[in-house]
């Protein structure tokens, strides 16, 4: 059965709306700020990021990295001592 051109607009537009709401939700945290929660330097942030280690988006010059995502990584990093 074809698709209606009209169905596969209406279903773009709630993916998009879906999207923007998880956008809006999300807290994003400068590099200085996550410098401050982990107790690194704000050089070993930028080094994260770059090595992918910490996922990021560029605004402008600058990065904004999702304060969830600095929460997940720093859960994965506990190391459990004997």
């Amino acid at each position: 059965m074809p698709e209606l051109p009209g169905a596969v607009e209406e279903q773009k537009i709630e993916v998009t709306m879906s999207t923007e709401r998880q956008l809006a939700e999300v807290r994003f945290l400068t590099v200085a700020e996550v410098a401050t929660i982990m107790r690194v330097s704000k050089m070993t942030v930028y080094r994260m990021v770059h090595a992918g280690e910490l996922p990021a988006i560029r605004v402008g010059r600058s990065f904004r990295v999702p304060e969830d995502e600095v929460h997940t990584y720093l859960r994965s990093s506990f190391v459990d001592t004997a």
